[in-house]
């Protein structure tokens, strides 16, 4: 016997039908949420329910104090493992808008066991937002010890190549990158700077750099999330010159 949809589900089907033939344009804020409900003669609670399914999917935006906007499905971009620095891979037509934040702070927690350093050593954040559009896409904490941090970093840029430069002319050579990859729901400051729902599962990639003598030179957290996100990591198997000589 087949079972009947549920009302929060034949709302959302009606609402992603017409979003996803533009009858809803990107961008474009939805009713209030006491409108809808009326309109779909359903509790505020159900219709919230429904907006739930569609935030938890991408394609409504719920911005606090402004109200759920329509959003369509955001483009994919490759996280490629192994990188020296932040980056990702997509189209031209795909690329991302990246303001970085700099802040000098003090290790403290989880950052004096990622960087190896003692309780209060000065360290710079460099907080990088990606944008597709106006919407937040992915992003980014980036943490350097102080005395390999550039000093002429404004508080906020929206380069991050020339930073990315920076760093690596102040860094020595990498020797190790190891990254630490796990699905898990968003924080709710994660999922308020996204402008996801707290239900939409995000990529956590945890990447710590060092040098030749063991110092760890970067640590980076990065939260993807998964609707608009995928990995890569490559693995390069060196052949044994005892074996494979003749």
């Amino acid at each position: 016997m087949q079972s009947v949809p549920s009302r929060r589900h034949v709302i959302a089907d009606d609402i992603r039908d017409k979003i996803s033939t533009g009858w809803i344009k990107d961008g474009e804020c939805l009713p209030s949420e006491a409108q809808l409900a009326s309109r779909y003669a359903v509790s505020t609670a159900t219709l919230r329910s429904a907006l739930s399914v569609l935030q938890g999917e991408g394609l409504v935006e719920k911005i606090h104090g402004k109200g759920n906007f329509a959003r369509y499905p955001r483009r994919r971009v490759m996280y490629v493992g192994g990188a020296c620095t932040l980056r990702t891979e997509s189209s031209p037509e795909s690329a991302l808008r990246v303001i970085v934040r700099t802040t000098n702070l003090q290790a403290h927690g989880q950052l004096t066991s990622l960087l190896r350093v003692p309780e209060s050593s000065p360290l710079t954040e460099f907080f990088c937002l990606s944008h597709e559009g106006e919407s937040p896409h992915s992003l980014a904490r980036l943490y350097i010890p102080r005395d390999l941090s550039p000093t002429d970093v404004p508080a906020e840029s929206h380069c991050c190549k020339s930073i990315e430069a920076n760093l690596a002319e102040l860094r020595p050579p990498l020797a190790e990158v190891r990254e630490r990859v796990s699905a898990r729901l968003p924080t709710p400051e994660e999922a308020a700077t996204l402008r996801i729902s707290s239900a939409l599962s995000v990529l956590a990639i945890t990447r710590v750099a060092s040098d030749s003598t063991g110092r760890v030179v970067e640590a980076a957290l990065l939260v993807l999330p998964s609707d608009r996100s995928d990995a890569i990591f490559t693995t390069h198997h060196m052949t044994d010159e005892r074996t494979s000589g003749g």
